[in-house]
């Protein structure tokens, strides 16, 4: 079943073109990649799904067969698609506890969901730390533990293994793993590092020049010679 479809999608800014219609659709279970060089679009795609604001867009998006192109990045949270952004969203002077209950209240999750999303990403020792003094890595999971709060359908990631150490991200691949195996959750994930991506990722879409350029199974996408010579090609 397709939970997320976005269809000629495009966004610019004044004379310049960010996404140039793009259709995309991400399959419930599954974890999505979203792969490209730099300026590709990918961020971009993501701020068009989620809801945020910039430029002019146009393209119609349904979240569960649900048009929600003109809802706000409120609405679809509450409707269960929640994402995540480059630069974490924490509150460095507030707890890792204090933070996650604050989201709770927000959005109706609850302290039985902060529980389980602390024991799930390794975050139960820490949630009386104050996220400044909680290492990078932590701080990264602490970001994707705010983003599942109230049990969201489908989690918007935008490179959540930014700036993590190798053996960071592939502890937060498996986290991914199983949130989809274990939450029913569905991923879809913009990520610079291919380990993670060709790791965990079921369906890959290619974006280049603010286009699709490519979309398949990790085996065919890391085969495919347009792929090969636009971006993985600069990778190895």
């Amino acid at each position: 079943m397709i939970l997320l479809e976005g269809t000629g999608l495009a966004r610019r800014y004044g004379g310049f073109t960010a996404v140039d219609n793009v259709d995309i659709a991400v399959r419930e279970g599954d974890i999505h990649g979203l792969i490209g060089p730099n300026g590709a679009g990918k961020s971009t795609l993501i701020d068009i799904l989620s809801g945020r604001q910039g430029g002019y867009s146009t393209g119609t998006i349904k979240l569960n067969g649900r048009p929600i192109s003109n809802a706000g990045p409120g609405e679809r949270r509450l409707l269960g698609l929640s994402r995540s952004f480059q630069r974490t969203s924490i509150f460095p002077t507030l707890t890792v506890g204090e933070q996650l209950k604050l989201a709770a209240r927000k959005i109706g999750g609850n302290d039985a969901d902060i529980s389980e999303i602390t024991a799930e990403l390794a975050l139960s020792a820490l949630v009386d730390r104050v996220a400044q003094t909680i290492s990078y890595g932590d701080q990264r999971r602490l970001d994707l533990a705010l983003a599942l709060v109230g049990r969201p359908r489908l989690l918007l990631l935008d490179e959540p293994a930014s700036g993590l150490t190798a053996r960071e991200s592939v502890l937060l691949a498996r986290h991914l793993r199983s949130l989809v195996n274990g939450w029913n959750v569905t991923v879809l994930i913009v990520e610079h590092d291919m380990e993670v991506v060709f790791g965990i990722c079921d369906q890959i879409t290619v974006m280049h020049l603010g286009r699709k350029l490519a979309e398949g199974r990790p085996e065919e996408i890391r085969s495919d010679a347009r792929v090969i010579e636009a971006y993985l090609g600069s990778e190895t």
